[in-house]
C-alpha cells in the first residue's frame, strides 16, 4: 500500500506541557474524515498514573464535550524506550485509559471510527483529557485522521 500526504492528516492538539491538574486538547471535526487516531505521547517523571479520557463535541470549541460512549480499539506502548517499544500493543477495547505508574516514556493510541459519536446529538467533534497526576509527567497529543476523500489541499479539522 502506498502512502501519499494526501491520505493523512495530522493535527497537533495538545501542546507539549507538565498538567499536574489534567487538561483538555484542542478538539478537531471530523466531517469530512472516516477514520480517527488519536495518539498521546507521555514522559512520565513521577509514579503517579494518568489517565487519558477521549471526549465528543458538538464544535471544534469544545462545546458540549462529554466522554464517548462506545468503546474503541485501544494500543500502548509503556516504555516506548525498550527495545520492542515502537510496537503498540492491543489494549482492551474502551472509552478510557490509565498508564502503569511505571518511570518512562509512553504511547498510547485510541482508534475511532466517526460513525461510533452521538451523530444524531450533533457530536462531530472530538477531543483527548488528561486527569489529574503530578507536575513531574509531560503529556501532549496528536488526532491522525483519515480523509473520507483524499484531496490537496486537505480540509481544516479545525474547522466546524
Amino acid at each position: 500500500m502506498r502512502i501519499y500526504s494526501e491520505n493523512i492528516h495530522i493535527v497537533d492538539v495538545m501542546a507539549p506541557a507538565t498538567d499536574a491538574a489534567g487538561r483538555s486538547s484542542d478538539a478537531v471535526s471530523l466531517k469530512n474524515f472516516n477514520m480517527a487516531m488519536v495518539e498521546v505521547s507521555l514522559t512520565q517523571g513521577n509514579a503517579a498514573t494518568i489517565a487519558l479520557t477521549v471526549q465528543q463535541c458538538t464544535a471544534v470549541d469544545g462545546t458540549g464535550a462529554k466522554a464517548i460512549s462506545v468503546n474503541v480499539p485501544i494500543f500502548a506502548s509503556q516504555d516506548v524506550g525498550a527495545a520492542s517499544g515502537d510496537v503498540l500493543t492491543r489494549q482492551a477495547d474502551g472509552v478510557e485509559f490509565t498508564t502503569s505508574a511505571t518511570l518512562a516514556r509512553k504511547t498510547i493510541r485510541f482508534v475511532i471510527d466517526p460513525a461510533k459519536l452521538d451523530l444524531a446529538g450533533g457530536f462531530d467533534c472530538l477531543r483527548i483529557n488528561t486527569g489529574a497526576s503530578n507536575v513531574a509527567n509531560l503529556t501532549s497529543a496528536r488526532i491522525i485522521l483519515l480523509p473520507t476523500y483524499p484531496q490537496t489541499p486537505q480540509s481544516s479539522a479545525r474547522i466546524n
